[in-house]
């Protein structure tokens, strides 16, 4: 493939969202939901709250002026209504929470009335019909679709959920992710390093990415520069895989083993070489509905490749949206261009909401992916872009 052919960013993500098929379904209970993605919507199994309750600690009563003095009659507790109506001369001690008595319509603060040892009490402001008073089904009614099919299920939505009457969840299956990488001079992380070796971050990275992508990581697998090896590899990973991320190994060096042993275990290749820096060297392909990358062995080539391309894929898989979210903003400082590759440079927003390189760009420098809150796209072309020029920026959360 010539330099001429390599594919732009948005043409290779759309031909890997083309690729992927939806996962089955799972009824999940709803304790284990977090993180997974829904597969159809939930509708509210009844009012909530489903009956009229108080907002505040105080008393229930029926609307009245300032000054007005009342004969409390019960109390309504949280879980215990009140058995005793309130009147206009009546007035019933309640919890937040708590049902409003038969014959309420306000609740008045604790704080703004005056006790009395004869069993009264006296308003100490003006209450209006409403006032602190949460109405039946106020957060939700009975009926309708409270959480729709494509969410990914965060604290919030569990919250919406167990309040809507459900104990489980029709959630996608989670995407299982094989993580190969490739190379002889890696080490595990930890371990003594010898001449001209370093430790495997790639792995362990992205086991973490696909992770937080909401997929099912498997053991990461160290392959070592050998075509056997790497061949074994690959076939053992995809026997249970539904996507194999591999990184190393994807370029034309003599070591470089990954794309004939793909070929020779039945994957077939969609696309290599991306016009991008860092990522150029990223390899995409299918084995029926198994997806395949093989991403650069550089850690923050690895990374940004990962977040351009396999995470959209994994998020596809669930049912959830894949599409990137996107916002401008203007360069704090003049960057570089690339003349023949646009480039993502990884950038933070500072205090004026400017986009500041995060460091170093080098593609071996993974300290520049912490703290980052964004890629910012670099268009190719002569010379520079200058501070102030607004740049498209693909948000990291």
């Amino acid at each position: 493939m010539t330099a001429t052919a390599l594919l732009d960013v948005e043409t290779a993500r759309a031909r890997v969202l083309a690729a992927v098929a939806l996962l089955p379904a799972q009824t999940v209970p709803l304790s284990a939901a977090l993180g997974r993605v829904l597969v159809a919507d939930v509708r509210a199994g009844g009012d909530v709250p489903p009956f009229t309750n108080s907002a505040m600690d105080g008393f229930a009563i029926q609307a009245a002026p300032a000054g007005r003095r009342l004969r409390v009659a019960g109390e309504s507790r949280a879980g215990t209504p009140s058995p005793v109506a309130v009147t206009g001369d009546t007035a019933v001690r309640i919890s937040t929470g708590a049902m409003l008595p038969e014959g309420a319509d306000a609740v008045i603060m604790v704080e703004r009335t005056d006790e009395h040892e004869d069993g009264t009490v006296t308003l100490e402001a003006d209450v209006a019909p409403g006032q602190n008073v949460r109405g039946a089904g106020e957060d939700m009614r009975a009926g309708t679709v409270v959480l729709r099919a494509g969410t990914t299920i965060d604290a919030a939505a569990v919250g919406i959920a167990a309040g809507a009457h459900a104990g489980a969840l029709a959630c996608a299956r989670r995407p299982r992710v094989a993580v190969l990488s490739t190379g002889d001079e890696l080490v595990p992380p930890g371990s003594a390093l010898g001449p001209g070796q370093i430790h495997n971050s790639n792995a362990l990275t992205l086991v973490a990415l696909a992770t937080e992508a909401g997929g099912e990581a498997l053991l990461p697998v160290h392959v070592p520069d050998s075509a056997a090896a790497t061949r074994a590899a690959i076939a053992a990973a995809l026997e249970h895989a539904d996507v194999l991320v591999l990184s190393g190994g994807v370029s034309v060096g003599p070591h470089d083993h990954v794309k004939g042993a793909l070929e020779a275990c039945g994957v077939d290749e969609d696309f290599w070489r991306v016009a991008l820096r860092p990522g150029k060297p990223t390899w995409f392909g299918t084995r029926g509905e198994q997806l395949v990358f093989g991403l650069p062995g550089n850690p923050v080539s690895a990374m940004v490749t990962f977040l351009l391309f396999v995470r959209p894929a994994l998020r596809a898989l669930q049912g959830a949206d894949p599409a990137a979210r996107r916002v401008q903003a203007p360069l704090a400082e003049a960057v570089p261009r690339n003349e023949g590759r646009d480039e993502l440079v990884r950038i933070h927003f500072d205090d004026a909401g400017h986009a500041a390189l995060t460091g170093p760009q080098g593609s071996h420098v993974l300290t520049s992916m912490r703290g980052a809150d964004g890629l910012a796209r670099i268009p190719a072309g002569p010379g520079e872009l200058a501070a102030g020029t607004p740049v498209e920026i693909e948000l990291l959360r």
